[in-house]
């Protein structure tokens, strides 16, 4: 009896030539074919996977949110307190070094440009923000009460702080020369603890 083909590990195959192609093309050139020959699959093949191009780009926006994810968990799987979580997170984000994956940084960049043009790339990358936003504001909350601090303002930060994380990523795809090396998660940190500092007692 022949075995039944790994349809999970085939997505995950194609949304990874999607990626691959997209750093070397741009999504709007990331033909079915190219991804095709990247993924070493026939057309056919991705089309039995995935109805369009659309349906691997959203599938893309679930993999790096995931792949965030576990970036953070496994840095802050030995951290202390909720300093420590906090920067974990930061380092998920912005740190370079292991786990660090700047094909990842490029493509998000691209997904948010498409998220303006269409509707359902919008409606995942809001739905992605809208889930870092929360985790942001839980770890800041919990840093700044560790303080003895208010956390009433803790929206704004947590919005202050994804849009740099944003910016980072688009000026480290369109711009790298530009910036200084590692100067992103040192200078991340730094400034959340100085609005932390700052913030009138709880």
């Amino acid at each position: 009896m022949s075995r039944k083909p790994n349809s999970e590990q085939r997505r995950a195959q194609i949304v990874q030539a999607l990626l691959d192609t997209m750093a070397e093309h741009g999504y709007e050139k990331a033909t079915i074919v190219l991804i095709a020959r990247r993924a070493d699959l026939t057309p056919g093949l991705l089309h039995y996977h995935f109805h369009s191009k659309a349906d691997i780009l959203l599938a893309l926006v679930k993999a790096l949110a995931a792949a965030a994810q576990q970036r953070y968990l496994a840095l802050a799987q030995n951290a202390l307190d909720a300093d420590q979580r906090l920067k974990a997170y930061i380092d998920a984000r912005l740190g370079l070094g292991e786990g660090a994956d700047p094909g990842a940084v490029a493509a998000w960049v691209v997904i948010g440009a498409e998220a303006v043009r269409q509707p359902e790339v919008r409606a995942a990358y809001q739905h992605a923000v809208d889930t870092e936003m929360a985790l942001l504001r839980e770890l800041l909350s919990a840093s700044l009460a560790a303080q003895g601090k208010s956390t009433a303002n803790v929206h704004a930060l947590a919005a202050a702080l994804l849009a740099m994380m944003e910016g980072t990523f688009q000026l480290a795809s369109a711009a790298p020369a530009s910036m200084p090396m590692g100067y992103a998660a040192p200078m991340a940190t730094q400034l959340v603890r100085r609005f932390i500092d700052a913030e009138p007692p709880a």
